[in-house]
């Protein structure tokens, strides 16, 4: 069984923007109940699945496989709910730590969040002087929740 541990927060400046490369992401969400989300993804020129369980803290249940591309592509267009969440993806290492920024689009444009992934909840780390407000535990930031309720909305 997979576990991701992993706190979010909003960034508060663009002194990262020149840190990496974007790559873009096309997601949907095939379920988005409380117990339970199910993601299709691409990410570039490759596709994925992912399942995940109910938050506890920072942390929760997590399985992501690779699917063909055309897989994905066509079950974002056919089968996944709407709007689709679109994101650039920025991964920056600071003090030995990867932090992912993702710049939203569509819908959800101008709002732009960083993740670090831990292996252990209490973990210690620093954070880049970009990171602004911690929102791990704000289903309102939730990339299921955007969907519904986009960033344009607030």
């Amino acid at each position: 069984m997979g576990f991701e541990i992993e706190k979010k927060f909003l960034v508060r400046s663009n002194e990262w923007m020149n840190l990496a490369k974007g790559v873009f992401y096309r997601q949907g969400y095939l379920s988005r109940v409380k117990e339970r989300t199910v993601r299709v993804r691409t990410v570039g020129s490759k596709g994925y699945i992912t399942v995940k369980g109910i938050s506890t803290g920072a942390k929760r249940r997590e399985f992501e496989y690779e699917i063909s591309f055309s897989d994905a592509t066509e079950m974002l267009n056919d089968l996944c709910e709407k709007p689709l969440i679109e994101k650039e993806r920025y991964k920056i290492k600071y003090e030995g730590m990867l932090w992912e920024v993702d710049k939203f689009l569509g819908d959800n444009e101008g709002l732009i969040c960083a993740e670090i992934e831990l292996i252990d909840e209490d973990r210690k780390f620093k954070k880049p002087g970009w990171i602004g407000e911690e929102i791990t535990g704000d289903p309102k930031y939730f990339n299921s929740n955007l969907v519904n309720n986009p960033y344009k909305k607030w």
